[in-house]
């Protein structure tokens, strides 16, 4: 498996696989092992210390009928277990419950540490605007990732104000580009939407065709570029005490990334903790919305990173892929919806205000 799974393909006869450290687990590994045990009788062991709840071995579950046994086995079942390890223990529990129910309980982490964003902060965000009674009024932006080609996939986030309502994901080739520009132009027309979208490489071609079908058409839709490797915007502003936007971030992407993090954070106190929140920083995910779990999941996935000059980043596709993670065209498609890079209309033409904006952004 560490080397090349595809060598297991050509294994015959197995009649046991045992996987050790099993919580590092994928779902493409697995769909190699599992049909390359087949003879009567064989079985897969797993055995693997929990680490995070959105690793793929928590899919599994407990199933006898269908041949899945699980079995958790804690220090409390070792009759061997010395004396100093049980005050160790004890010592834990009565210090840190939850680090005790992860290291000796067995029961997944939520979070990762070094994530931008904490997953438990998103699923504090579902449908955030009913418990916060907020009604999500005011812009309306469809955030468009577009494809850099090969297996990966165009996708669109749509927002109103606080609330991420809707999200699509679709395949299409770097020739295709225009057809796709088009699709998500009809979708900003018959919404009443903005367009940011992803304006490095093929998605370079994104902006000349929405220009085109302005001046060709007879409806006009505002659409704003987003470089993510591009300057932050603001940079003279402070983030935090003493550090200014261009000390602390070394793009926009880590920019825009921060600024959601920021806002599922407060909202994540709000709804917990009761805490009081600024409207601008309510963030709201609809129960309802398509590929939610995979826009959960890819939003908390990068990990923190730094450039030479210490200023934040994040984690690159490159590096992503190195840990077996596939593009997070979603979770790019949502951070673009929020992003900060709208300007003022032109002057020749006439915007409608669609409300009050409670987001703000």
């Amino acid at each position: 498996m560490a080397r090349s799974t595809a060598e297991i393909k050509g294994f015959e006869g197995a009649n046991i696989a045992w996987i050790e450290e099993a919580e590092a687990l994928t779902k493409e590994q697995w769909e190699i092992i599992e049909p390359t045990v087949r003879a009567e009788g064989s079985e897969i062991w797993m055995s693997y210390n929990p680490r995070l709840e959105d690793d793929f071995i928590e899919t599994f579950n407990h199933d006898l009928e269908n041949g899945v046994y699980i079995k958790h086995i804690n220090y409390n079942e070792n009759p061997f277990l010395s004396e100093t390890m049980q005050k160790k223990i004890a010592r834990l529990k009565a210090k840190d419950f939850k680090e005790y129910e992860h290291i000796y309980l067995g029961i997944p982490r939520r979070d990762h540490d070094d994530a931008v964003i904490k997953r438990s902060w998103i699923l504090a965000a579902i449908d955030a605007h009913k418990a916060l009674s907020v009604e999500p009024l005011g812009v309306k932006i469809i955030g468009f990732d577009v494809a850099d080609g090969g297996a990966d996939k165009n996708a669109t986030v749509s927002r109103h104000g606080c609330l991420a309502y809707r999200s699509t994901e679709w395949q299409a080739e770097e020739h295709e580009i225009n057809k796709s520009s088009m699709r998500v132009y009809s979708e900003a027309i018959n919404s009443g939407s903005e367009i940011t979208f992803d304006s490095i490489g093929v998605g370079a071609g994104a902006g000349s065709k929405f220009k085109e079908l302005n001046d060709n058409g007879q409806h006009t839709v505002r659409f704003h570029k987003f470089n993510a490797g591009g300057a932050v915007i603001r940079p003279e502003r402070m983030y935090q005490p003493s550090v200014k936007n261009k000390d602390f971030f070394a793009n926009l992407k880590a920019q825009t990334w921060w600024s959601v993090a920021d806002m599922f954070k407060a909202t994540y106190n709000a709804v917990v903790n009761g805490d009081a929140i600024e409207p601008d920083m309510i963030i709201s995910i609809a129960s309802d919305m398509k590929h939610k779990d995979q826009l959960i999941t890819e939003l908390s996935t990068p990990k923190k990173d730094f450039d030479n000059h210490g200023r934040v980043k994040v984690e690159s596709k490159k590096d992503l892929a190195k840990r077996g993670v596939k593009s997070p065209n979603i979770a790019d498609s949502f951070i673009m919806a929020f992003a900060d890079v709208r300007r003022p209309p032109p002057k020749n033409i006439v915007v409608k205000p669609l409300g009050v904006n409670l987001s703000g952004r």
